[in-house]
């Protein structure tokens, strides 16, 4: 069976700079266009529908709906709007963020604190795209753009803008224009973004956790605030590989037995799709706990790492810290000279800590 290719969409800055092409064309010729077709870094020329457009004397606002293709992104299919309004200030460009787009509030971000959350990939594309459109028409390029996503402030509920210090509504994104579906640079992006944000502010302790569970447990244990907390999902090799060189005083790394598994065996990428437990070396592992007969003869039935917990009745406690004190060993080998302190704990799905190892240093 033939698998199906997967159709790549628009990011929020391709969308962003389409309407804005489309105001601008509608500012200086009196006409907003009903397409518009933008350049991509890559070279690629997409044609947008306009699906908004408000023309006045001193200002025109065009809108475009986002197509994410086939992936899953929260932003997909809303009205992304940009205002652009004659400006006589010699300022060339000036960005705005307007009802639904995020204002930065907190410094580590490629942004100022107090600017729009339109980042410089973005920026760049509608300034670009805008000089061309004033060479055509022979004019000075010098206007104001305020960017508009009337459900941002909702959508942005789903994101990690809060915790960035994004407030009041999503953030413009997009380096390439193009939405890969399920691509992991996304998220990993944001992984990044929240460490700058954590040195930043001169957090002294983050914790990076691979599900909501974890988190909750883990921050709360902590008491920590927001900005400590990474989102690491199932991608701890691409968090270490930025530690590397973007270093924090301690780190705690938590997640669920099954996923720290997988760390321990040496696995940097914990997804179901990407990497399996060992379940045979994990098997051996609970051999030399030297348990009762005819529970080992149970664990060598298991199909699951979660499975053995349930058979190993206390136990589970034993092998949960050493689980956790070999994750902590393939962390401390990736973070080697780092001076970071580590630690790891292990939480499962009742919200009980199974483990938490002593911080050792990199």
């Amino acid at each position: 069976m033939l698998k199906k290719k997967l159709r790549r969409g628009w990011t929020t800055g391709a969308c962003a700079t389409a309407a804005s092409k489309a105001a601008y064309i509608g500012l200086l010729t009196g006409i907003c266009p009903d397409k518009i077709t933008i350049t991509l870094p890559n070279g690629q020329s997409p044609t947008f529908t306009i699906a908004y457009q408000d023309v006045n004397h001193q200002s025109v606002s065009a809108g475009i709906i986002k197509d994410a293709g086939d992936d899953p992104d929260v932003t997909n299919g809303i009205l992304i709007i940009s205002k652009v309004e004659t400006c006589h200030e010699n300022n060339g460009v000036k960005f705005f963020a307007g009802n639904g787009v995020g204002t930065v509030t907190l410094p580590g971000l490629p942004l100022d604190v107090g600017e729009p959350a339109i980042n410089p990939g973005p920026r760049k594309m509608i300034i670009d795209t805008l000089q061309e459109v004033a060479i055509q028409n022979s004019v000075k390029l010098e206007v104001n753009i305020t960017i508009e996503v009337p459900e941002g402030y909702e959508i942005a509920k789903k994101t990690w803008n809060t915790r960035l210090g994004i407030q009041n509504g999503i953030s413009i994104l997009g380096t390439t224009g193009i939405v890969i579906p399920f691509s992991c640079a996304a998220w990993i992006h944001s992984i990044h973004r929240g460490v700058d944000v954590a040195k930043k502010t001169n957090l002294l302790h983050i914790a990076a956790c691979t599900g909501s569970i974890s988190e909750k447990v883990t921050q709360n244990y902590f008491e920590l605030p927001d900005q400590a907390m990474i989102d690491m999902g199932d991608f701890v090799g691409g968090l270490l590989k930025y530690l590397k060189k973007n270093t924090v005083p301690r780190i705690t790394i938590a997640g669920g037995f099954a996923k720290l598994v997988k760390l321990s065996q040496g696995s940097m990428d914990l997804h179901s799709s990407r990497s399996q437990v060992d379940l045979l070396s994990l098997i051996e592992h609970i051999k030399e706990l030297k348990i009762d007969g005819e529970k080992f003869k149970d664990i060598k039935r298991i199909t699951t790492a979660n499975q053995c917990l349930e058979i190993l009745g206390d136990i589970k406690y034993d092998l949960s810290l050493s689980i956790a004190k070999m994750a902590q060993d393939q962390i401390l080998n990736m973070l080697k000279q780092t001076q970071i302190g580590i630690d790891v704990m292990i939480i499962d799905r009742k919200e009980e800590i199974l483990a938490q190892t002593d911080i050792r240093y990199a």
